[in-house]
């Protein structure tokens, strides 16, 4: 999501990774300036090989979800925010089999779709240290308002996320969103 503030944020819930479920936060500053909030040491280093920050802020990281309403808490960081309604890519997404939407073939074949209809976003790339990752999503929904602080100052109110955060090749979608999502990485050099 973007802020009236220029700070614009991608907070990831890991449901499943090495390091069992974790919540973490990548933050880019109106300066361009990238920060990662991660829980623990080994979390901000398996989530630093993937994607770029110019610093990283290890400390707990807490989601509470009640219904509609989210909130992530880090020492530096409040946010709040309310979901809203499926969108209408959400719902085709969910026509997509699961078997077909984790394939890399797939992800392949609808990355130039993405592109279009998401400008900025990718479901196809490289992630660094010779590692290729894809994005297999199966819902987006709107998220409505939110609010909360950076560091002490007022993010402000929910704003399109614009420019494009840089922490990865791919942005995520400029209409603020909540988006359902497996993060597939496969090391090119155990092919």
């Amino acid at each position: 999501m973007g802020t009236t503030s220029g700070t614009r944020l991608v907070v990831g819930v890991w449901e499943h990774s090495p390091f069992g479920r974790f919540c973490d936060v990548m933050v880019e500053e109106a300066t361009g300036h990238r920060t990662l909030l991660a829980p623990t040491p080994d979390t901000a280093d398996y989530v630093s090989a993937t994607y770029t920050f110019d610093s990283v802020d290890i400390a707990p990281v807490t989601l509470t979800v009640d219904n509609a309403l989210w909130a992530v808490r880090h020492r530096a960081l409040t946010l709040d925010w309310q979901v809203g309604r499926r969108r209408l890519l959400g719902a085709l997404l969910h026509l997509v089999p699961s078997g077909l939407r984790e394939k890399e073939t797939w992800a392949q074949a609808i990355d130039p779709v993405a592109r279009i209809v998401q400008p900025g976003v990718r479901t196809h790339g490289t992630a660094g240290n010779d590692r290729t990752e894809w994005y297999a999503a199966d819902d987006v929904r709107a998220i409505v308002a939110a609010t909360g602080t950076w560091r002490g100052a007022s993010l402000g109110t929910l704003a399109p996320l614009r420019p494009p955060v840089s922490f990865g090749f791919s942005s995520a979608p400029r209409s603020p969103s909540l988006t359902s999502v497996t993060s597939i990485v496969r090391d090119d050099d155990t092919r």
